[in-house]
């Protein structure tokens, strides 16, 4: 099993000391993670942690040194509809079943904060982990990106002229994939999560890698599909 961290929610309001926290313990392994950027957070669950004023000054370019792959995570992290598009994980979205110039202009402005400050993002994923065939359209005309982290399967492939890096679980544990990314929420950690990542790190570092953005020619297979159906009708029920 090859593993890949992925850290959601940065922006330049977050919960500062956990992240420094998430950021020694993976310095302590030598990971590099894919991290999520959200562009203009506007999500009411997140407005009580304190602004960074040295988030996009100091902080990104620190991690950008240290090999951390930068995604575009979305607009404003605020959820419009309640659907589930092209990878059903939760019941509403930023982005699936919402208008294609509206997903565009989401795009556009995240992709332009980004440059504004001199990074160009590599990844994309969603918040809810919920996009459509508008999303990716809409990546195409406004983006270079044509990475995706999110979906289920057992490596990453190539579906939709996009590589799709799958991700499997928001905890560490042992899983029946080739490939697999844990997917954190550094701000809103509790100590049992830190806990619990960092004793699974110590005996299993060796099969973690840094995050690589790279396209691969692999076509989702039958066996991808399976798991993928069992995952979301298992998650239905939830």
């Amino acid at each position: 099993m090859t593993c890949y961290l992925r850290l959601d929610d940065a922006c330049e309001k977050m919960n500062i000391p956990n992240w420094e926290r998430m950021e020694a313990l993976l310095d302590r392994y030598h990971i590099a993670p894919l991290v999520g950027i959200i562009p203009h957070c506007e999500d009411p669950d997140m407005s009580d942690f304190p602004v960074d004023p040295a988030f996009w000054d100091e902080t990104v370019p620190r991690w950008v040194k240290k090999g951390w792959v930068l995604a575009l995570h979305g607009w404003n992290h605020v959820c419009t509809t309640r659907e589930g598009g092209l990878n059903p994980a939760q019941k509403r979205s930023e982005f699936a079943g919402v208008p294609f110039e509206t997903q565009k202009q989401k795009i556009a402005d995240g992709v332009r904060v980004f440059r504004e400050h001199g990074f160009e993002p590599a990844v994309f994923f969603a918040p809810s982990h919920t996009f459509d065939e508008n999303t990716l359209e809409a990546l195409k005309a406004c983006s270079d990106i044509r990475i995706i982290s999110d979906t289920i399967a057992s490596k990453p492939y190539t579906k939709y002229g996009f590589t799709f890096i799958p991700l499997q679980s928001g905890v560490v544990r042992r899983l029946p994939f080739d490939t697999v990314t844990f997917c954190y929420h550094p701000s809103v950690m509790q100590e049992a999560d830190f806990a619990r990542l960092e004793a699974f790190l110590e005996e299993n570092h060796s099969q973690f890698k840094s995050f690589e953005a790279k396209p691969c020619a692999r076509r989702r297979t039958l066996y991808d599909d399976l798991m993928r159906m069992l995952y979301h009708i298992k998650w239905s029920r939830r």
